[in-house]
């Protein structure tokens, strides 16, 4: 998860600087309890009163990134039950096609891979019936354990023998050059070979690449069960393979390989025609699991919060995205969840979501809270220190316990060793709330830190890990004691009352703000304590809708909203448990008191509230508070049970900026700053009008000393999420050092700008700090260049103070718009059915484009690529394919993190969007799609200060300093045409940025996106008498039309016996011949007509005049009045001749190879008399060798093919190696790459060919690989 860090509360209530730890003492033993903290949100204390209610009878669901069964601590629970329930793969990422059926017969299948797979006599299939597939083994390892395999692999299998391979390439070429002096013409070939031997296996080398192992994958029914087993022996031997059942059903799964301790299950859907094979993409959710639930038998020191509940372990982590989730999976997730009827869910994932508490993913998940009675806990985030970055879902939805990162004085001493015990505190990078619609965003807070199991894959057992993702399985486990203690004494709960119990029972962390800790640190005995004495009370079990207008709280920051009092209108209306009774709906009368502490907000003092939604009028007066944030809450009381504790709460939170004039500067400084660990100091600023960034400079004036730092700044905008607009930077501060950074402001409103000392930094620290804004405004944000414009303008104006003015526009990349070849929309299968039937729908679109060179792309949706949470539809899922089926790369949300390198050829985009209703679906059947590609090098557009300098191309702009609230007009020419990429076409455009300040620190901060729209190249108009033919003496239409059937039939040579018909009627007419050897030589029966195709080769060599030919290649300059019209005939000749050439040289070696595969009796009957007109085949090769090289380079595409086979006549397999590789860089397809590895194989490289021959199974699937 890319959340960032936790914190405690202090049972000594120590607010001053801690006391240094000191050395341990060697008899005092390990402080187990700091490793994985149970002690502090009462955990401990609650299993020591309640050890039967240890998480029994719990089954909590931990979405995450999988979990390893074999892991330490997550096989058994406290009463001998398993573990881990199921094991599910919600990604679509292990998934593997088997809708190929097969029968058995004589017990051997051929698999997809072509290997000869023998059925075991054990295995039982009444059918004899077997579903196949493929996968490729990377596609399931997690990013860390293939790179430890690749290095192994190549370690064990390619080193040694490639070294060698090397050392006897090196001794034959140096022995050659010993023996041999004065070089014959056949020697220096000889010579040729050997070196290119060397340079062969120097290429192997750089170019190495494990794609790792392919197992076949087979599927059958033995009657009573589906079963899987992949061919791990990679050799069909599969009596030595595992066969599994689904997890479920016996809690089987077996291991991929004794190096690589990947272990895996399986699940079969869709009656046979998709395997699911279930790994871990990282260690985070085994990590998550063990927290939660681990159970050591014999060391229970090591226990997870809960031993005895069990686990319903999903992965929803897409190894093909680098573990990133997707609505699929979360979707996916939450029908699993609740077919399994889950107490619990354990979520540590999140994102910064542009709106919060809306999307399809989040409407799912409520509604498996609020109809299944599932308590959903989720990772607050790893976004801060500055205020609202809480993330999605876990800080964001209303339903779900958020929860922040809290780090003790025992986690600092066991888990991060530090040399002093600090007080407890909140981890500076857990995130804050409140949520950007006023809710507070973070519920609670547990240690965000542990020491627990991770897979064994990793080769450890144990690790430690920090983060919001470790504070919610810390607080999840807490709950789900909670539960287990509720249903064993017959209490019953609501999620409202848990999360109410939750609430009003945690301790504040002293000195710890509101907005980092929620209401505090959980505590498991007082929350089970609170829900027993009050399971009688019914207001307790009722969730309660509290809405200002559409938002969830009150939340004022901008300016604009300060500056008198406000009134809010509030509804509260009852939320019941599902299936309760009517008659209870119609009973419900609750009598509330609304209290409230701040006396800056007035509200009513009592509602009654029934069932229906009831509204109430809170007025906030933030004139005269202090600058600064405030926050406070309504509170709600049942007046007929107080002790309860608030029914609801209305979160209010105000933010006092401090505000900026020119008589200061627009500049605040801070002089002798004290911090001491773990402290933030938060500076609101009501951004100047015209300020368009902001530095921020930090001096230390500490001695002796290195203190580490953050700062991190946000503005927030409507729907858009704090990322948007977020500067961030951890740094060292030395002793009397500096440092300065910028970012960019939005004029208006309210920016946040924290500074906080790390929170293990040990030590008081004095700093000087300024923040200082700065101003050139632009009359565009956004600046869109139209390239037919010929000039663009732009006015700039210094809006705050003196700026040095230097604008600079530059291009970096070029976005191709591409629309869809194909749309189809289906049902989908038994995974994606939601409760009551529903069945989700997928739209797949398919899009084809090209690369014209190897380079950097990232694909996109515009549309819908930056959302995931707070989308409408499920997901977004697109996947690259190359010519030949082989997945490049894949993506969903977020499109800049997924940026793949292409090489030249063609691709084609699948794009899977997939929502409940069909129609939702249908209107996206023409959406458009984005390729960016990064340009080779930026492109700066020419600015001038005058529209005339501009027209002239004179006089260009470098810089000047604008006096504040001057304005000055700049023009930018277009782009020169021969600048223009090649290949764009219609809907294509080029982005780049403009900047306008002189300064580093303005250019770095103060950007402008620049969209420049390409219009059509120029058509090429010739001019002048120069180039002009002569013009030829019209034909007569007769004549026309015997020539249009002429060249109609020459056309249709290749389907038609026509050639005798035209070489009678034009004998002299070079195309005949040409169309005839071409279609000799790609005729099926081509081998056995090679005889033709020489005597057709030499009639096209003899109809050219080859000294004439030579003539007009060597003239500089023709003069004459038809140049152009000769110059096209001789390029036609020169073509004509050279493929001519290389088809006869082609099979004139075809001959000699045939030669050479015969017998040495044979070979002397069949050499015959070739009517090539020398009547020696092996001379006429030669001769043929050298004519091709006066017209051509032996590299070049035209000859390669006669090149590579030459050297196979001459047994030069080194040259040929040569050959045949560039022959695949133009044409990669799967015969050119089996004649790379028959000549690796003949050149003794068994090495190589093996890496090609595992290759190609990789790079020439049966299919796509499914979503």
């Amino acid at each position: 998860l890319p959340w960032r860090c936790p914190a405690e509360v202090s049972s000594g209530g120590d607010s001053a600087m801690a006391a240094s730890a000191g050395p341990g003492s060697i008899g005092e033993g390990f402080p187990f309890h700091g490793l994985l903290p149970k002690r502090e949100t009462g955990a401990l204390a609650f299993l020591s009163r309640r050890p039967d209610s240890d998480g029994r009878g719990t089954l909590v669901a931990v979405l995450d990134s999988g979990v390893d069964p074999a892991a330490p601590g997550l096989q058994i629970t406290t009463d001998g039950k398993p573990k881990i329930v199921d094991l599910i793969d919600v990604s679509g990422g292990g998934d593997v096609n088997t809708s190929t059926v097969l029968e058995a017969k004589d017990d051997v299948l051929v698999g997809l891979s072509g290997r000869i797979l023998k059925i075991p006599s054990t295995w039982i299939n009444p059918s004899t019936r077997y579903h196949i597939g493929i996968k490729n083994a990377f596609e399931i390892y997690p990013t860390a354990l293939k790179e430890r395999i690749q290095q192994e692999r190549r370690e064990k299998r390619w080193d040694p023998a490639h070294r060698v391979a090397v050392a006897e390439a090196h001794r034959r070429l140096d022995e050659f050059n010993t023996t041999h002096t004065s070089l014959s013409q056949e020697e220096k070939l000889v010579l040729e070979d050997l070196q290119c031997q060397v340079d062969q296996l120097d290429v192997q080398e750089k170019t190495y690449n494990d794609l790792g192992p392919v197992y076949d994958c087979l599927v059958w029914h033995d009657g009573e069960s589906w079963r899987a087993c992949l061919d791990t022996s990679e050799c069909g031997d599969l009596s030595s393979c595992q066969t599994l059942r689904n997890y479920k059903e016996a809690h089987e799964y077996a291991q991929l390989g004794k190096s690589e301790m990947l272990n895996y299950s399986i699940n079969v859907y869709d009656e046979g025609n998709t395997l699911s094979i279930v790994t871990s993409s990282g260690s985070h959710g085994t990590h998550v699991a063990a927290i939660a639930a681990g159970h050591f038998p014999e060391d229970p020191d090591r226990n997870g919060v809960a031993p005895g509940a069990q686990i319903l372990a999903i992965k929803v982590a897409d190894s093909r995205l680098n573990t990133m989730e997707t609505g699929t999976g979360l979707i996916r997730a939450i029908i699993e969840v609740i077919k399994y009827k889950c107490d619990l869910v354990n979520y540590s994932y999140g994102e910064a979501a542009h709106w919060p508490n809306s999307g399809r993913i989040c409407k799912v998940i409520e509604e498996a809270i609020l109809k299944h009675n599932i308590i959903f806990v989720s990772s607050a985030g790893n976004n801060g220190p500055c205020l609202s970055t809480v993330g999605a879902p876990g800080g964001t939805s209303t339903h779900i316990i958020g929860v922040g990162a809290y780090v003790s004085p025992d986690m600092m001493i066991a888990g991060h060793s530090m040399r002093e015990r600090l007080p407890a505190n909140q981890y500076t990078w857990s995130s804050r709330g409140p949520c950007v619609d006023g809710a507070l965003g973070v519920c609670i807070t547990a240690p965000g830190g542990a020491v627990a199991s991770v897979p064994n894959w990793t080769l450890r057992g144990m690790e430690l890990m920090n983060g919001t993702s470790m504070s919610s399985p810390n607080a999840c486990g807490g709950i789900a004691l909670l539960i287990s203690g509720l249903k064993a004494n017959g209490i019953g709960y609501t999620v409202h009352s848990v999360r109410r119990a939750l609430e009003n029972t945690a301790v504040k962390v002293e000195n710890v703000e509101a907005f980092a800790q929620g209401h505090g640190i959980i505590q498991i005995e007082k929350a089970y304590d609170y829900l027993s004495q009050n399971v009688s009370v019914k207001s307790s079990q009722l969730g309660f809708d509290v809405k200002v207008f559409s938002r969830r709280g009150i939340y004022l920051r901008d300016p604009a909203y300060l500056s008198v009092p406000m009134d809010f209108s509030v509804s509260v209306e009852p939320v019941f448990p599902e299936d309760t009774d009517n008659s209870e709906k119609i009973a419900l009368q609750i009598h509330l008191a609304l209290t409230c502490s701040a006396t800056w907000v007035h509200i009513p003092s009592h509602l009654e509230l029934m069932n229906q939604s009831r509204w109430v009028t809170v007025r906030v007066d933030a004139r005269g508070l202090k600058e600064g944030p405030h926050y406070t809450e309504v509170l709600a009381y049942d007046t007929t049970a107080p002790a309860v504790g608030p029914l609801f709460r209305i979160p209010v939170t105000v933010i006092i900026p401090s505000r900026l004039s020119a008589a200061c500067e627009y500049k605040i400084e801070q002089k002798n700053v004290d911090f001491k660990p773990g402290e933030i100091r938060r500076q609101f600023i009501e951004v100047p009008q015209g300020a368009t960034w902001a530095e921020v400079s930090l001096t230390s004036r500490s001695e002796d000393k290195t203190s580490e730092y953050v700062v991190h700044t946000i503005q927030l905008q409507k729907q858009k999420a704090f990322r948007v607009h977020e500067f961030y930077r951890h740094l060292f501060l030395s002793e009397k050092a500096s440092t300065t950074d910028s970012f960019a402001v939005h004029e208006g409103g309210t920016i946040e700008v924290c500074i906080a000392q790390w929170w293990s930094s040990l030590g008081r620290t004095s700093i000087d700090y300024t923040i200082s804004f700065h101003g050139l405004r632009c009359n565009t944000d956004v600046m869109h260049i139209h390239a037919s414009e010929g000039i663009a303008r732009f006015d700039t104006i210094a809006s705050l103070k003196y700026e040095d003015v230097s604008p600079v526009v530059t291009l970096k990349s070029w976005v191709q718009t591409l629309r869809p070849v194909d749309a189809k929309t289906k049902p989908l299968g038994s995974r994606d059915i939601l409760p009551t039937n529903r069945h989700l729908y997928e739209l797949v679109l398919t899009y084809n484009f090209s690369q014209a060179k190897s380079g950097d792309v990232t694909p996109s949706c515009p549309l819908l690529s930056d959302l995931l949470y707070e989308s409408e539809y499920d997901s977004q899922l697109w996947m690259v394919f190359d010519q030949n089926k082989r997945l490049i790369g894949a993506g969903d949300a977020y499109p800049d993190r997924y940026s793949l390198k292409l090489e030249k050829g063609d691709y084609v985009i699948r794009f899977q969007v997939r929502h409940e209703s069909l129609s939702e679906l249908e209107h996206l059947t023409d959406l458009p799609f984005h390729i960016s590609r990064k340009l080779p090098a930026p492109l700066n557009l020419d600015v001038y200060r005058t529209q005339v300098n501009a027209l002239l191309n004179k006089n260009k702009f470098g810089s000047i300093t604008l006096d504040p609230k001057y304005t000055v007009p700049f023009h930018v020419t277009m782009l020169p045409d021969d600048k223009v990429p090649k290949g764009f076409e219609v809907g294509c455009f080029l982005m780049g940025t403009l900047t306008l300040s002189k300064t580093e620190t303005g250019k770095k901060a103060d950007v402008h996106t620049v969209y420049y729209h390409l219009i059509p190249q120029p058509n090429k108009i010739k001019s002048g008498t120069k180039d002009k033919p002569i013009k030829e003496k019209e034909k007569e239409p007769k004549e026309m039309f015997e020539e249009a059937i002429r060249d109609l039939k020459i056309q249709w040579l290749p389907k038609l016996d026509l050639h005798e018909d035209l070489v009678s009627m034009y004998p002299d007419h070079l195309p005949v011949h040409t169309a005839y050897l071409n279609s000799l030589d790609s005729g099926k029966e081509r081998l056995k007509r090679l005889d033709e195709i020489i005597e057709t080769a030499n009639m096209v060599i003899s109809q050219i005049d080859q000294s004439s030919l030579v003539s007009y290649v060597a003239m500089k300059t023709d003069l004459r009045p038809d140049a152009a019209a000769i110059k096209s005939d001789m390029e036609k000749q020169k073509s004509a001749l050279i493929e001519a050439l290389c088809l006869k040289g082609c099979a004139l070696a075809d001959a000699s190879l045939q030669v050479q595969s015969q017998s040495e009796v044979s070979s002397i009957q069949s050499i015959g008399h070739h009517e090539d007109g020398s009547g020696d085949l092996s001379q006429s090769l030669i001769e043929t060798f050298h004519d091709v090289q006066k017209w051509i380079d032996l590299t070049d595409s035209k000859a390669l093919t006669f090149a590579y086979k030459h050297a196979l006549v001459k047994k030069h397999f080194g040259r040929a190696l040569k050959f045949a590789t560039k022959i695949i860089e133009n044409k990669p397809s799967q015969e050119n790459w089996n004649n790379c590895i028959q000549l690796l194989r003949s050149l003794g490289w068994e090495h190589c060919a093996s890496v090609y021959v595992n290759s190609l199974l990789v790079m020439f699937p049966p299919d796509y690989v499914p979503f």
